[in-house]
């Protein structure tokens, strides 16, 4: 069963992962098995709202065409994940796919357990069951710190063994990493904090709203240097993070990062919780991005949330920021003919990818309201500014609708990558930043390109319907 959603729905992507109903919220366990890319992810297969949550699953053999599997975990009556399988990561354990997971019992008040599923049948491409350990590994975070929040744990190696990331938060509101060692994934012991929220950089970056660190990551540049994601959580999902820098072994502290440099993940409002898969010579992250729009419209619809499309993430090994792009496989979704080729007045499809390069300030309209309003993306080499507004559509929640603005490097020229499926936004401002964003089109809105801006350069392709994966 492929991907697309019901043609009906305007707001629905078709083209990235998502359930065929109901909820979905964070991507878990990204993993290359037996040839195939297999994407987990959060989800409540009974309703679009964020309880009773599974993990969902699908997976594809060329990153841009998805097909559904049942689901891969499921809560166990009685058992550390009764009231939840929560976030966490997929490893390969001696050629046993392997699933570490965060169980959520009915008393949890924010503490997780920590839990493994193996895949029951490893010769079995398609992954599609799994058998989840009676018991869980780590029962509850380590005595002494004071942890109130603990949860997503994340496998990694370092220098030949195996070790382990869990996002906390503590009692005095500062978050943090924790990490574990786990040559053995049955025996996990408590290795120290790798990082927490008293880091100059990360509290320059990321200011003091966050009382915890949800779904750490860490993946290794082309480089050599370490890059570490963090989910900022304020009491509820907020933004995200990424510092970068080199892991270093303490003789008094033990294994902690050093960071070189620290910054916000993706400057929209919709974008949280993204999972890391390591290859060979790249990496790969998936975001989730919820609804901007109240839980009623939700509910109406039948479904909630959608994953991003596939990014491949590196470090400049200048400055040591992240850069950030779309990976090269969704150019398979294009179709066989670009729908524009210039500058000038042209209606949109539904679902597209459009490449703006300007040389000058440039204003690139993509929807029009009955009432005059537009959405703009206005783009400014010279002073380095990219500019999302959206004010004629507003969202619901606290982070509000004002413009987004992203300041970059100035600059002779900027060319701006925007991937638009149903309701779902994704902007890359070459490789240098992200914005994602939900807008939701109402009936009289009308798609239409209009780039303004002399010397201006554009293309856009029309996605194609998905096909089996």
């Amino acid at each position: 069963m492929s991907l697309a959603a019901p043609p009906q729905d305007p707001h629905a992507p078709r083209f990235r992962v998502r359930p065929p109903a109901n909820w979905i919220n964070d991507p878990n366990g990204p993993f290359r098995w037996r040839g195939r890319y297999h994407l987990f992810y959060q989800h409540n297969p009974g309703a679009p709202v964020h309880e009773n949550v599974h993990w969902g699953h699908a997976s594809s053999a060329d990153l841009a065409h998805w097909e559904h599997h049942p689901l891969a975990l499921t809560p166990t009556p009685g058992g550390p994940d009764e009231a939840g399988c929560w976030s966490g990561c997929v490893v390969d354990d001696d050629g046993v796919p392997t699933a570490v997971y965060t169980g959520i019992d009915r008393e949890h008040t924010g503490l997780g357990t920590i839990c493994l599923a193996r895949a029951a049948d490893p010769r079995d491409a398609s992954l599609a069951a799994w058998r989840p350990l009676p018991e869980p590994v780590v029962a509850g975070p380590p005595a002494g710190l004071d942890v109130v929040m603990f949860r997503d744990p994340f496998v990694f190696r370092h220098d030949g063994r195996r070790h382990a990331l869990v996002g906390a938060g503590h009692a005095d509101g500062t978050p943090s990493v924790l990490l574990y060692d786990c040559d053995d994934l049955t025996d996990w012991r408590f290795a120290g904090v790798l990082l927490d929220g008293h880091d100059p950089l990360a509290a320059e970056a990321f200011g003091d709203g966050a009382v915890g660190w949800e779904c750490p990551q860490l993946f290794t540049a082309r480089n050599g240097e370490r890059v570490l994601v963090v989910s900022l959580w304020d009491g509820d999902p907020h933004s995200t993070g990424y510092l970068t820098g080199r892991l270093e072994a303490d003789r008094e502290r033990g294994l902690r990062l050093a960071v070189r440099h620290a910054g916000r993940l993706d400057h929209g409002r919709d974008f949280y919780a993204p999972a890391v898969l390591q290859e060979s010579g790249r990496a790969l992250m998936w975001g989730w991005s919820w609804e901007a729009r109240d839980r009623e419209a939700a509910e109406r619809a039948g479904w909630a949330g959608v994953l991003t499309a596939p990014r491949v993430v590196d470090v400049d090994p200048g400055d040591g920021s992240l850069r950030v792009a779309p990976a090269p496989e969704l150019d398979l979704l294009r179709a066989a003919e670009p729908f524009v080729t210039a500058p000038g007045r042209t209606a949109l499809p539904e679902a597209y990818d459009l490449t703006v390069t300007a040389r000058e300030g440039t204003t690139v309209r993509l929807l029009r309201s009955a009432s005059g309003a537009e959405l703009t993306v206005r783009v400014d080499p010279a002073e380095g500014t990219l500019t999302l507004d959206r004010g004629g559509w507003p969202r619901t929640g606290a982070e509000g609708t004002a413009p987004v603005v992203v300041r970059l490097p100035p600059g002779a020229e900027l060319t701006v990558r925007i991937l638009v499926d149903g309701s779902l936004y994704e902007l890359f401002a070459g490789d240098r930043a992200t914005v994602t964003e939900r807008v939701y089109r109402r009936v009289d809105d009308v798609r239409e390109l209009v780039v303004t801006g002399a010397g201006a350069e554009v293309t856009g392709w029309a996605q194609d319907p998905p096909t089996r994966g």
